[in-house]
């Protein structure tokens, strides 16, 4: 009988292992973010959705984990993306917003002071640059400067200060990190909405932005997926 019991078993942890290894993911509503190829030990989601590759605008929503299924938290809301579209092979300067699954880096920015985010906070002053230039050992990474200065790196934009609407608020989406890949694209951020497709970042109406930017915890491991409605599901 021992033996038939432990061989009822073998279908069962197959089915697990199927699944990601829980027995009640069938049971977990059939909404996006629970067809998702794989979220990890995230229990914080953001997912952006457009409906082509060349959409410039997606569907952003909010997800938290609880018994082992993803439920809705927020949205679903309009955003910007960049204008050429979203890409899985994203290159720096073609204006794309890179699709995949990505983390927030540690800490957020801003022109304005923190919101009150659950995160360390950067007040973004004058000569605060993010990077772009990819001969440059500070690629894809933040970089002060004195003030007025010229930057010991090429430059294809103002400094963060600059832009006091679109980077009131951002967080740093996690894209092109560990290692960073020269060339593969630089400073993606979730910031304030200026109304008009981005440059390869995503964003939100400053209410929104405010929501969510406050509603992300470190200690939750939050996730963004970003894609198309027909590829979102493989990240």
């Amino acid at each position: 009988m021992r033996w038939i019991a432990l061989a009822a078993c073998v279908p069962l942890w197959l089915a697990a292992q199927a699944t990601g290894g829980q027995l009640g993911t069938t049971s977990c509503p059939a909404t996006l973010a629970n067809r998702l190829a794989s979220t990890g030990d995230a229990t914080q989601l953001v997912t952006v959705v457009a409906a082509g590759a060349r959409s410039t605008q997606g569907t952003l929503r909010l997800w938290r984990k609880a018994s082992g299924c993803w439920r809705p938290a927020g949205g679903s809301w309009s955003s910007w993306l960049g204008e050429r579209g979203v890409s899985t092979h994203k290159r720096e300067g073609d204006r794309t917003t890179p699709a995949g699954a990505f983390g927030f880096l540690p800490t957020m920015y801003g022109v304005a002071a923190s919101p009150g985010v659950h995160y360390r906070y950067h007040p973004v002053v004058c000569g605060d640059w993010w990077v772009e230039d990819p001969t440059s050992r500070w690629y894809n990474r933040f970089r002060h400067v004195p003030c007025g200065s010229d930057p010991p790196f090429r430059t294809t934009s103002e400094d963060l200060s600059r832009s006091p609407t679109a980077y009131r608020h951002l967080a740093v989406i996690a894209y092109n990190r560990g290692p960073i890949a020269k060339g593969r694209g630089s400073g993606i951020f979730l910031h304030v909405s200026t109304g008009r497709p981005t440059l390869g970042c995503v964003s939100l109406p400053l209410p929104r932005l405010l929501q969510t930017l406050r509603w992300l915890r470190p200690a939750s491991k939050p996730l963004i997926v970003i894609g198309t409605s027909a590829g979102i599901v493989h990240f």
